[in-house]
């Protein structure tokens, strides 16, 4: 079986022979078995494991590259209303650990009904919505660029 060898995060989407639509939990690893649209098994071999992004590129060993594209997932948005501010749901959902992806004029997170009842005890909108979920890392994790610049070092 083909392996997936790296991750790179600068290709256009030109270079890609193939592609892979994966949810969240799926664009964050280092070893595990996949399959392309056109049906290409590949074992996805990182030396560490990686947080895919949308566009991405997986580079296999046998030279091709396949585009990581971000499947919809079920996802709840939170947006302020009546007297909640953003910054005040924000500071919630953050003191929880909550992953988030953030917007301008809203936050998204995996659905989770106990923090939408606490949004609404706040005074927010919770509105249920299929989209790709891309959450900020985390403080203490290493930035997007980083792994995949060390990704593509390694290769």
């Amino acid at each position: 079986m083909v392996r997936g060898i790296a991750v790179i995060s600068s290709l256009p989407a030109t270079a890609a022979d193939d592609m892979i639509v994966l949810d969240y939990e799926d664009r964050h690893r280092r070893r595990y078995a996949m399959t392309t649209r056109n049906g290409l098994d590949f074992l996805l071999d990182l030396a560490h494991p990686v947080r895919m992004r949308e566009g991405d590129m997986i580079k296999l060993e046998n030279g091709c590259f396949v585009r990581v594209v971000s499947a919809p997932e079920e996802l709840t948005e939170f947006r302020p209303a009546r007297s909640a501010s953003l910054a005040l749901i924000a500071y919630h959902l953050g003191n929880r650990h909550v992953e988030a992806q953030l917007f301008d004029n809203r936050i998204r997170i995996r659905r989770d009904h106990v923090l939408e009842d606490m949004v609404r005890g706040l005074g927010g909108d919770v509105r249920h919505v299929t989209a790709p979920f891309d959450p900020l890392p985390g403080a203490y994790e290493k930035s997007h660029a980083d792994a995949h610049l060390h990704a593509a070092l390694i290769s």
